[in-house]
């Protein structure tokens, strides 16, 4: 039995013109189809002929316009016609699958992950044992009654993660500041294993409000941290005199008069009158002492 060999067919092989046709309804611009660049026989009776891509952004790709015959046939067919790269055109990169493409920050409102059983960073949950006192601080206190919780490969790269970041001790406002964030008043602690090294930053002021920090990160918030006044460049103002508004000062109460005479003060007492009632001064001569000899007042 005979075995058919790839032979280059020579009606196909001189149809060249006819390629070229074909390859110029296809591309935008006429001018975008070059020179042929030769055939290449894909069977019997089975050729595509290659012409060079002018196109600009396709460098190295080819038009390729595929021809074939019946047997005994002298007519040359066009099967297909395409876009295809060459040993040396420039591809993109290759498929990366989408939920392999996301990097951190990437996820957006409205986003969704796909679900990944099989996440290393976690690990089933806590499941209820029946003991009181370790299920009141699996649950109670540490919150692992989940489907999934942190696994140690999980936690381990979350605290290098923020460590190494722009929260840690190495970022430029942890360098220049001159308190750490463990003595801050504003830090609150973590539980477990990560409350060693992080804590929540709680300060309105501080660029780092709501965020974990590491306890040897800081900034100039620090709740102990004081800065020294420094002087102004600008000369103290004149005070400003206002001559146009008056100001009201209210006067201070007179004292008012004690009718009654004070202990200290003497009481002349006339013979035959009643002992307990004062005598008044002299109405018309104030200066002049009362006398026995002077006559009684009238009553």
């Amino acid at each position: 039995m005979a075995t058919a060999t790839r032979t280059r067919d020579a009606v196909l092989g001189s149809a060249v013109d006819l390629a070229r046709e074909v390859a110029v309804e296809i591309a935008s611009d006429a001018s975008d189809v070059g020179e042929h660049l030769g055939v290449v026989v894909e069977g019997e009776r089975l050729v595509s002929h290659r012409f060079a891509c002018l196109a600009r952004g396709y460098r190295g790709w080819e038009w390729t316009v595929t021809v074939a015959r019946v047997p005994r046939g002298r007519t040359a067919t066009v099967c297909e016609a395409e876009l295809l790269p060459g040993p040396d055109a420039i591809l993109g990169q290759p498929w990366v699958p989408w939920s392999q493409r996301l990097r951190p920050g990437d996820i957006g409102p409205g986003d969704v992950l796909p679900f990944r059983a099989d996440d290393p960073r976690l690990e089933p949950g806590w499941t209820p044992s029946g003991d009181p006192e370790l299920d009141e601080v699996a649950i109670d206190e540490l919150a692992l009654a989940r489907v999934r919780v942190l696994s140690p490969q999980g936690r381990d790269e979350a605290a290098e993660r923020w460590y190494r970041g722009s929260r840690g001790p190495t970022s430029a406002g942890s360098l220049a500041s001159s308190g750490a964030c463990w003595s801050c008043g504003f830090l609150v602690p973590l539980q477990g294993a990560l409350g060693t090294v992080f804590g929540v930053c709680a300060n309105a002021w501080s660029p780092d409000d709501g965020k974990v920090v590491s306890l040897d990160h800081g900034c100039g918030a620090h709740s102990e941290t004081d800065v020294e006044p420094v002087a102004s460049d600008w000369p103290a103002p004149d005070p400003l005199i206002d001559e146009m508004r008056v100001e009201l000062v209210p006067a201070a109460a007179p004292p008012e008069a004690d009718e009654a005479a004070t202990p200290d003060e003497p009481q002349v007492v006339v013979e035959g009158a009643d002992a307990t009632e004062p005598v008044p001064d002299h109405p018309d001569h104030p200066d002049q002492p009362v006398t026995a000899d002077q006559p009684e007042l009238e009553r």
